[in-house]
């Protein structure tokens, strides 16, 4: 089971959830099954209802009547929630990291460790791929997609770079395009530029800010009053659009406040500052190092709608 992708932080992610037997939960990113076996385990009468876009983490799923998978991003969650005629949810579980499984499968282009075609598909039915953005995207498209998706601080030279390169042939491969930029990465801190350079195509690609405004957005609505709403996140862009949303109801953080000056809020943080693993998670499970874990519960009376 944990060859496809380790989870992380399942023990506090799962005691977060505050299952009950019989409660209907959602897993949004079931991968390889790691957090959804956990969950299904402590469910008698209940169901957990698992999300996952991905043709390779279908192959994952286990025989359990007690589990529903659905094979969709989890964006559309109150859609197919509906759909299975169910109209709240006790809990719901995110993990935002990309799987170590697509990491390590050279030929899906998520990594610049291996040589490969540049896809960075999660739903390899969707049309835009790293390729598309690299050979087709404006000087002014490459430069917004590097700055605000990798934090890219020569997003502008990037560009430059990359659309002088594809005048004379196609960037086609993650060799072709490591040997297009290579004079433009920082040689201090080699892989974590590219990290933050593949990861700001890879977020492009499958518009990931947009579809985590979606899910919260469904998630607020779907979740049942002191229903718990637990997330990991691992980078920054991802961490504050959670961070606000659960702070304020809105992606701004913005905390609005009645006549009477009490603050409205549709959560109540169960843990103000993010939660993040102890020395033997990271020891056992490096991809941990960079996580963060943010508890929320859904109030009684819902002020924010």
């Amino acid at each position: 089971m944990n060859t496809y992708h380790i989870p992380v932080m399942p023990g506090l992610s799962i005691e977060a959830m505050k299952i009950r037997p019989d409660g209907n939960y959602v897993d949004a990113t079931f991968g390889g099954g790691g957090h959804a076996r956990a969950i299904v385990s402590q469910l008698t009468t209940g169901r957990l209802f698992a999300f996952d876009q991905d043709a390779d983490a279908e192959r994952n799923v286990f025989n359990d009547e007690r589990l529903v998978f659905i094979r969709s991003n989890f964006r559309y969650l109150k859609n197919f929630l509906r759909y299975n005629q169910v109209e709240s949810v006790d809990g719901i579980l995110a993990d935002l990291g990309v799987s170590s499984h697509d990491f390590d499968e050279a030929e899906r282009g998520f990594s610049f460790r291996f040589e490969a075609p540049l896809d960075m598909r999660m739903n390899r039915e969707a049309t835009l791929s790293a390729n598309t953005i690299l050979n087709q995207y404006t000087r002014e498209q490459l430069t917004s997609v590097f700055r605000n998706y990798g934090e890219i601080r020569n997003a502008g030279k990037l560009a430059d770079t990359i659309i002088s390169s594809r005048e004379s042939a196609p960037i086609a491969t993650t060799g072709h395009f490591l040997e297009t930029i290579k004079n433009l990465i920082p040689r201090a801190i080699e892989k974590k530029y590219l990290a933050q350079v593949f990861q700001a195509l890879r977020m492009e690609v499958n518009d990931e800010t947009g579809a985590l405004r979606d899910f919260l957005v469904s998630a607020l609505e779907i979740l049942r009053p002191g229903g718990r709403l637990v997330i990991l996140t691992y980078h920054s862009i991802e961490d504050r659009i959670v961070k606000n949303f659960m702070k304020s109801g809105n992606f701004e953080g913005k905390v609005e406040q009645d006549f009477y000056g009490n603050f409205i809020t549709p959560f109540e943080l169960i843990s103000r500052k993010a939660i993040v693993p102890d020395e033997e998670e990271i020891t056992n499970n490096p991809r941990s190092r960079s996580a963060k874990l943010r508890i929320a519960e859904k109030k009684e009376v819902n002020h924010g709608k």
